[in-house]
């Protein structure tokens, strides 16, 4: 009988359950980290510091949070989430308080890169979507996956504005204070995902090791496609949230359009998201996902070529909100129909670390290039070309699940 691939392990946590808590961290945990944005011009107008100094911040977060990440997930998935999202919650108090004391460029970089992405390492997706894998039913878990990344949208949607209200009435740095006190509501939410991890393995779960699922996946070609995409992807979302409102406020704009703009792509994103879930359920992932990536660079396209006025900047976020987040649960489904759940959020993990690599790329060029040129017009064209090449590299993805009948352990 030919194994193509493991047995999923038994549930343990209703999906109900699953998906409250799952989706109530990531709602806050994503829905603070995109509000950043915000804070660049007051902090650094406050300190004296050069926009490239806050950028380097926020790009070392990005690559700290892919980093972290694979050890986070291989934490979870051996020992359970609960304790890696009690943990990354402490990081995410410690690390905003950091951020409103620092004085320095480099400890600004130690509170906002290194400890803030060390907590998104282990309060966001990788972490939860491998409790998801591990207790939703395979026909219904790309479409779970999808409800998950709804709810951090909806945490962005909801967070943005009220960041930015916390700053005008309270200043930046009390706003910091308070969002730390907020964070530590990932606690209690975490004991809804503690597993039991005594369970025995299904058949087939315990032939393969940590070691060999790594190197597994590493040489096989449709999960370099994934990663070589999900680069693309954090390189585009994260230029866009740290550095719209500024290119917004250079154009003359209010900074309430900003706001709203990283609102309306929360809101719309909270439709992508789930739509291209439930979508993978049934239609092709690496389809859906060339469409993503083909579209943000049309969307992108359409917009440095219109008039900018307050209208068109809340189309573009409506349209780049629809196709945000949305390669998440696609890109973590695949990964999950391929190789199985068993390794889930350490897998989540690798891949994500790409896409975090390119966050650090987008963030950090954005601010480097506009410190020379004043202008983020060479970022936005990167953009572009980047987007045409994620489309591209994701069609030739193998989605069947991985054959190992004839190498059950050494792939």
């Amino acid at each position: 009988m030919t194994l193509t691939t493991p047995t999923d392990p038994p549930q343990t946590l209703s999906m109900r359950q699953v998906l409250l808590c799952g989706a109530l961290i990531v709602s806050l945990s994503m829905g603070i980290r995109h509000g950043f944005g915000l804070w660049l011009q007051p902090i650094t107008q406050a300190q004296g510091w050069s926009r490239e100094t806050f950028a380097f911040a926020i790009a070392v977060q990005n690559l700290a949070w892919g980093l972290f990440g694979i050890f986070a997930g291989m934490l979870a998935d051996r020992y359970g989430a609960m304790r890696v999202l009690m943990g990354g919650a402490l990081f995410y108090g410690v690390g905003l308080v950091g951020m409103g004391l620092a004085e320095t460029g480099p400890q600004f970089t130690l509170a906002a890169g290194i400890l803030i992405g060390a907590a998104q390492a282990g309060t966001t997706y990788a972490v939860v979507y491998g409790v998801i894998g591990r207790n939703v039913p395979a026909d219904k878990r790309s479409w779970a996956m999808g409800v998950a990344a709804a709810a951090g949208s909806f945490g962005q949607f909801l967070m943005v504005p009220t960041e930015g209200w916390l700053i005008a009435r309270f200043g930046w740095q009390e706003a910091l204070f308070i969002l730390a006190a907020t964070s530590m509501v990932i606690l209690p939410l975490s004991r809804g995902l503690r597993e039991n991890r005594g369970a025995p393995a299904a058949s087939g779960q315990s032939e393969q090791t940590m070691l060999q699922a790594v190197k597994e996946a590493l040489r096989y070609p449709s999960f370099q496609l994934l990663t070589a995409g999900y680069f693309v992807c954090g390189f585009q979302v994260v230029f866009i949230a740290i550095h719209m409102p500024s290119y917004l406020k250079d154009a003359g704009m209010e900074p309430g359009v900003a706001s709203m703009a990283l609102a309306l792509i929360g809101l719309f994103n909270v439709f992508g998201t789930y739509y291209a879930g439930w979508l993978g359920q049934t239609r092709s992932k690496k389809k859906i996902l060339a469409f993503i990536y083909l579209a943000r660079s049309l969307a992108i396209s359409l917009f440095l070529l219109a008039p900018l006025t307050p209208t068109s900047v809340y189309v573009f976020s409506a349209a780049m909100g629809l196709l945000w987040l949305s390669t998440v649960p696609v890109t973590n489904a695949s990964i999950a129909h391929i190789f199985g759940v068993k390794y889930l959020s350490m897998l989540s993990g690798f891949v994500f670390f790409s896409h975090q690599l390119g966050s650090f790329m987008g963030v950090w060029l954005g601010g480097f290039l506009y410190d020379r040129t004043g202008s983020y017009d060479i970022v936005w064209y990167i953009s572009i070309g980047l987007g045409v090449f994620a489309g591209l590299v994701n069609l030739p993805v193998r989605e069947a699940p991985i054959d190992r009948s004839l190498k059950p352990a050494a792939a």
